[in-house]
């Protein structure tokens, strides 16, 4: 697929990519701005996520019924949402229809009121959903599995939807004050579909553009999580369940870092290809032990965790632990063989085209490509980028991030200490 675009800067300093695909009558609009959960205070978390849940709540111009209505009437889609470091915004609507929806997101961005019977809402929903997570073993393991590998002093260990606790304090003007949080500064939008580069700038230079918030931006840094030093083990007790679920892992790469593609192509092998790569196919497979057993490396913004996560019977927990720990062993004492590097290689660099046949695949390739800035030509030397990636090279990543003795490990269930 031709992946040209074309990029502007509009007057408040937002970058923005439109890519024209007239093959389709839709058009896709993907945003990300400051504003992440790494700025929610600890005792206050889960306060991003309350904000963004409620910016399309009601607006200066608008009441929530009406905005509802507004999209409805036209099959349209407006949805903002809140990750770690990011506010975000996605926008899916018929060509004809763009200009309503650019008027309407950026309504909701500059104009958010937080109208309290709203708060009450969304903060019953959230609650809602805090109660529901206490019964999810899965839900529990990846909560206590970041809480041990980054601590609750990390705001990577914080859970990023709150507490039922934290969300219960939370007021309407804790809800404001965040909000100065969400900035145009370093923010970029990715437009692709059925439009017109210089008609897409125009529209959104005399909406978006305009927004210039007396406020400084926020400022991003946080400081980097302490590696662990011995291991880490939590036991959450979740009685009257029939599986347990476990998450176990060390810090990963940034995906910036020189060695990401290492480290991607290493996972790929260890927990992805077919039913979960070697992990899934001794655990799963040979031995019978898991009903899914997988691999996760997120590859952030900032280091985030790679994690093996399984779901086990209470009575195989340990034997599964221990199978996986003997294969993190074998993979960092062991190159990967030549077959599953060319396998891994041929799914990644297949893969890629695959995501770029939708609009929205398209929308988000070019916002990570910007994000992380790996420049225009990324698509184009993304092959060679994999194809480079050696068995030395994913032997040096899991020796640097993976280790079978120091880990963090997680387990949700009926299971008891051992």
């Amino acid at each position: 697929m031709d992946l040209t675009f074309q990029s502007y800067t509009l007057s408040n300093g937002i970058t923005l990519i439109v890519k024209e695909n007239h093959h389709t009558q839709s058009v896709v609009m993907h945003g990300r701005l400051s504003g992440g959960a790494n700025l929610d205070p600890p005792e206050k978390t889960g306060l991003a996520a309350f904000t963004t849940s409620l910016m399309q709540r009601g607006t200066v111009r608008h009441s929530f019924a009406e905005i509802n209505e507004i999209v409805e009437s036209v099959g349209a889609m407006l949805r903002f949402n809140c990750g770690r470091h990011l506010t975000t915004v996605s926008t899916k609507s018929l060509s004809e229809d763009f200009d309503l929806l650019v008027g309407l997101m950026v309504d909701e961005l500059t104009g958010p009121i937080f109208p309290p019977e709203e708060i009450e809402r969304v903060r019953g929903q959230l609650i809602t959903g805090l109660r529901e997570l206490q019964e999810s073993t899965r839900g529990l393991a990846q909560l206590y599995f970041r809480e041990s590998l980054y601590s609750l002093d990390h705001p990577y260990g914080r859970p990023f939807s709150g507490t039922l606790e934290s969300v219960d304090r939370i007021t309407q003007a804790d809800l404001l004050d965040f909000y100065q949080n969400i900035h145009p500064h370093e923010g970029i939008f990715v437009v692709v579909g059925d439009v017109v580069s210089d008609a897409v700038y125009q529209v959104l230079e005399a909406t978006l553009g305009q927004w210039q918030p007396k406020n400084p931006p926020p400022d991003p840094t946080i400081p980097s999580p302490e590696p662990l030093t011995k291991r880490v083990r939590h036991v959450k007790a979740v009685p009257h369940k029939s599986q347990s679920d476990l998450m176990l892992g060390n810090i990963g790469p940034k995906r910036t870092d020189d060695d990401f593609y290492a480290a991607y192509v290493g996972d790929t092998v260890l927990g992805q290809l077919g039913l979960g790569g070697r992990i899934g196919q001794i655990v799963r497979d040979q031995n019978g032990l898991a009903y899914y057993a997988r691999t996760s490396l997120a590859g952030g913004m900032g280091p985030e965790p790679w994690a093996i996560y399984a779901g086990v019977n209470p009575d195989n927990v340990d034997r599964a632990i221990d199978l996986i720990l003997t294969e993190v062993r074998r993979f960092r004492n062991e190159p990967v063989s030549d077959q599953e590097l060319a396998d891994a290689k041929a799914y990644l660099t297949g893969s890629l085209p695959l995501r770029l046949e939708t609009n929205e695949g398209v929308a988000s390739t070019l916002l990570q490509m910007h994000i992380y800035q790996l420049g225009d030509d990324f698509i184009a030397r993304y092959p060679t980028l994999i194809n480079a990636i050696t068995p030395a090279d994913i032997q040096a990543a899991a020796q640097k991030y993976l280790n079978d003795n120091v880990y963090a490990l997680s387990i949700a269930g009926p299971v008891t200490e051992t």
